[in-house]
């Protein structure tokens, strides 16, 4: 039986061309569809209102991106034709590792990894080889290798760079989508790049992918976009201090489920063995942000003054201020001005650090090295891009970002304290140019 090609309308890729069965097949499980239940940017909706875009849209997406780039590949680049090119039978796994490279993120993703020990990775890929779920029954049915041949791809042990590249390197078909994606939603029109160009100038090669040399002002934009994009968007403090609420509120949670068991299994049995450290992969995929948000609003009623308040915080948004700092012991007189105004410090407080390396080298010797990013020359040879590019040059190695510590907006307002006064003293360092602050 034929397959008529279906198309997912989508406001960055205008249309997602479906034109295989299992894809289609893949798409309509009940782990991929509870993607459409799990926020693209987690917190980050409490600071750019329009960014409620999912997972699902962005694995579509993703999906998109690598149906352009292996279409082109077969049709122009052909390991038939030439030495290093493409074969055409990596690209079904291609496309399914895009389409199902995000499916064993969690509720709120990285928080609650943080604070139950989950590995979205690790769940990706037991999601695909698992003969319990939809995706590893469809995938074992078309081929009983395919599962294994997958999960390679997502654990970065798969034997063809090109196909891994493709999904994940330093400017791979998952990057691209979100960036375009995010800034889209977000309304942050500095995270736009030309995208049309790099599909054109993209090419397999035997190491993995290259980019032509005429293309390279494409890729230069692109990594200036992704380092905008961080810096304004993935590392806004008003959405790391929803993070941060979230993570304290989970804490909380976990120690008052131990003294309290009947109120939890009440209004929050889903939760239940990731409470009690240990779950199965049925009770994870019964979790998304809806059935979180659900459950921490219950927990306003609680009578843990604690649980209750930061439950509060987080639903109708109360966020922590912030300042940055350089040096920990600077906030002491700080903490002890929060605590004595009967702010609990191990909740109330929290030091939180994102940085991000906007581009580097092939460094073997680190941990978890970068695969760099070559350029091709007419003559069929490599250059690394930051020795032909000045700007991406001065991206190279170096980590951007700041260290924050956040506290109760509350403390603003006590005029008199000697909290204001320690803040007046952070103040005095900024005007003499010795730290930055944002409150």
């Amino acid at each position: 039986m034929t397959f008529s090609e279906k198309v997912f309308r989508d406001p960055v890729h205008n249309y997602v061309h479906v034109n295989q069965r299992i894809i289609y097949q893949l798409i309509n499980t009940r782990e991929f569809q509870r993607l459409r239940r799990i926020k693209q940017l987690g917190t980050s909706s409490f600071t750019f209102h329009g960014a409620e875009h999912s997972r699902f849209s962005h694995s579509l997406g993703v999906y998109e991106i690598t149906r352009k780039i292996t279409e082109m590949f077969e049709t122009k680049y052909p390991a038939s034709k030439l030495k290093g090119g493409w074969l055409p039978e990596e690209t079904l796994i291609a496309l399914i590792a895009a389409l199902l490279h995000d499916i064993g993120h969690g509720a709120y993703s990285h928080t609650f990894e943080h604070i139950f020990k989950t590995d979205h990775e690790h769940i990706t890929q037991e999601i695909i080889t698992s003969d319990t779920t939809e995706v590893g029954q469809l995938l074992r049915q078309y081929d009983t290798s395919l599962p294994e041949k997958v999960a390679a791809v997502i654990s970065h042990d798969y034997p063809n760079p090109q196909v891994t590249s493709l999904i994940s390197s330093q400017i791979d078909a998952d990057r691209m989508d979100y960036l375009l994606r995010d800034a889209y939603f977000t309304g942050a029109t500095y995270g736009n790049f030309d995208l049309t160009r790099i599909l054109r100038v993209i090419r397999p090669h035997a190491s993995g992918i290259t980019f032509k040399r005429s293309g390279m002002h494409a890729v230069e934009d692109y990594l200036v976009s992704r380092y905008q994009m961080y810096m304004q968007v993935y590392f806004h403090p008003a959405s790391r201090s929803v993070e941060v609420i979230l993570n304290h509120l989970l804490k909380r949670a976990k120690i008052v489920f131990a003294e309290d068991f009947d109120f939890f299994q009440r209004t929050s049995p889903r939760l239940l063995p990731f409470f009690s450290n240990h779950f199965t992969l049925s009770d994870y995929l019964a979790l998304d942000d809806s059935v979180l948000n659900t459950y921490i609003s219950v927990w306003i009623n609680h009578p843990d003054a604690i649980l209750s308040d930061l439950a509060d915080r987080f639903i109708n948004r109360r966020i922590f201020k912030s300042i940055i700092f350089d040096d920990e012991e600077q906030l002491a007189p700080l903490l002890k001005n929060i605590e004595a105004a009967g702010f609990d410090p191990s909740y109330y407080t929290a030091i939180h650090s994102s940085f991000d390396l906007p581009y580097d080298l092939y460094r073997p010797k680190t941990i978890n090295p970068r695969t760099q990013i070559e350029i091709i020359e007419a003559d069929g040879t490599l250059a690394e891009l930051s020795s032909l590019s000045p700007i991406v040059k001065a991206l190279t190695g170096i980590k951007a970002g700041d260290k924050r510590f956040f506290f109760p907006k509350e403390m603003l307002l006590e005029q008199t304290s000697l909290f204001s006064e320690a803040i007046e003293a952070f103040q005095e360092k900024i005007k003499n140019g010795k730290l930055k602050k944002e409150l």
